[in-house]
């Protein structure tokens, strides 16, 4: 296990107020279920289809149409519960919220507001090396997305997509544990490393598979400890919703103007009314959305088309013994099997098609070698090439294990290596192969390195005097037998051999 800290948040204080004040941020994050199919249809959840080209007639509530739950949804849930270190409810119920939108052909949403299918767990979020903040979870639920409107096709019109109608989701609601923009993002961010790890949510944010809606308070100093002691909210201010975030520096943005927004209202002598608000990136404004409803405004009702979800424990601990290995764990092992830095581990365990592709790398060769050429040399080039993702890699693990294997049996320098690198990057090839036919491999004959030091010594008299007064002056000897070589020649041999004709 990681050896961390856990650091009691410090509040974001805004600069410019005429007094002290505290930021107290909740997050309700909606992800979508990696699932081919809906939550309580058959029909395609696949991004990107012509509109309203993946609707069943239930998600278009068609009449005498039936929900039928998904179950590799649920167990899904389950899943996410279980990376989350959260209680998983054996029992858990449907409910429907009842409002009404041109995107909402059912008239209402199925959701889960008594009985949610994953109840208290946590997260933990790295904030520095060696320091983590907890995020209580307060609860997971199920529900179906709603469909989208789209406003900009026709100035007079508005058109609907029903595709996103009845997609599973699953809402994590956090605790108001959140003391600052910069947290808040750093949660989002580790929330969705662990449910890509998990494989129950492909984390895509521009698609809209991940999203957050933001929920922004503030509190004079000494005002949350009172809440944490009593967990009464009276002692937060009143918060209001950002909805749909969905960039990290969005969060960040929207919660520092927000923030001020509130600051500047009470300050002034107003109070602050309980909205949901909507963040504008352009004039790095929140404005007015609605008045935020509480669940009594939706009437909730159980849902009379849905039985109770039941569900074994046995069936619990079979999901709960696939799980893979998390990222705190990997990041950890990482650092003890192979000696890594921390920063390493966490670069290299920061998306897992990453972890993977560098523990494949680092078989059966030094660890640490293999972290820097993975981490900086790979991961450099793919950025350079229009920032490619690793899995667009034209290097395999299997070649890069290769040059890094002639690397640590001194078959060629680190300057060859890096030469063969691009080699391989840019034709593709065997590296072994490569340095075979093409005279790459290094030269460690100390007879031709001395010969190749003693050209160079007899050829500069000046520089021998000079660097006989000041050994530092060594370098460039070293520097020339290396161009006279063509990088080829072992450096540490050419350092070795050009130490000992200067000190003759």
């Amino acid at each position: 296990m990681l050896d961390l800290t856990y650091d009691t948040p410090k509040p974001k204080v805004i600069a410019g107020a005429k007094q002290d004040w505290e930021l107290v941020i909740g997050l309700e994050v909606h992800a979508q279920v990696a699932s081919n199919a809906k939550l309580f249809s058959g029909a395609s959840t696949q991004f990107g289809a012509e509109p309203n080209s993946n609707v069943a007639f239930v998600d278009a509530g068609m009449p005498g149409m039936l929900p039928v739950i998904n179950e590799g949804c649920v167990a899904l849930a389950v899943k996410t519960g279980l990376g989350l270190q959260a209680e998983i409810n054996l029992y858990s119920a449907f409910d429907r919220k009842n409002y009404f939108y041109p995107d909402l052909p059912q008239g209402y949403q199925i959701s889960q507001l008594y009985h949610p299918i994953v109840g208290e767990g946590e997260v933990l979020v790295d904030m520095a090396p060696g320091i983590a903040r907890k995020v209580r979870i307060e609860r997971i639920h199920l529900e179906q997305d709603a469909g989208k409107s789209i406003h900009d096709m026709d100035p007079h019109m508005s058109f609907v997509d029903l595709n996103r109608t009845g997609v599973a989701l699953m809402e994590i609601v956090s605790r108001p544990d959140i003391r600052g923009p910069e947290e808040a993002a750093a949660y989002v961010g580790k929330l969705r490393q662990i449910l890509r790890y998990l494989g129950t949510c492909d984390g895509n944010m521009q698609n809209g598979n991940l999203r957050a809606d933001v929920n922004v308070s503030i509190c004079q100093p000494g005002a949350y400890e009172k809440y944490q002691e009593t967990q009464d909210f009276s002692h937060l201010g009143t918060r209001c919703e950002i909805k749909n975030m969905n960039s990290m520096r969005f969060i960040q943005a929207a919660i520092d103007v927000e923030a001020r927004r509130q600051i500047a209202i009470v300050e002034a002598g107003g109070e602050v009314v309980q909205e949901t608000r909507l963040y504008d990136p352009d004039k790095n404004e929140t404005r007015s959305m609605r008045s935020k409803e509480e669940a009594h405004d939706y009437r909730y009702f159980p849902c009379p088309d849905l039985l109770p979800l039941e569900i074994e424990q046995d069936w619990v601990d079979e999901i709960k013994a696939s799980l893979p290995e998390l990222p705190d764990a990997k990041r950890a092992r990482f650092m003890a099997d192979f000696g890594l830095s921390e920063y390493d581990a966490s670069v290299l365990t920061a998306e897992v098609q990453n972890a993977a592709y560098f523990e494949e790398t680092a078989e059966g060769v030094d660890g640490k070698l293999a972290a820097n050429w993975v981490i900086n040399e790979l991961f450099g080039r793919l950025k350079k090439d229009d920032d490619k993702d690793i899995s667009e890699s034209p290097v395999s693990p299997d070649q890069l294990r290769g040059i890094i294997a002639l690397i640590s049996s001194d078959a060629i320098s680190g300057k060859i290596a890096k030469d063969l690198f691009e080699i391989v990057y840019t034709e593709g090839g065997d590296p072994a192969k490569i340095v075979e036919e093409r005279g790459m491999k290094q030269v460690t004959d100390t007879g031709a390195i001395e010969a190749a030091v003693d050209e160079i010594i007899a050829n500069n008299p000046d520089q021998v005097a000079k660097a006989k007064e000041n050994p530092k002056l060594a370098g460039w000897f070293v520097g020339q037998v290396m161009k006279a070589t063509a990088g080829k020649a072992n450096p540490k041999a050419v350092n070795q051999i050009v130490a000992q004709k200067l000190s003759g």
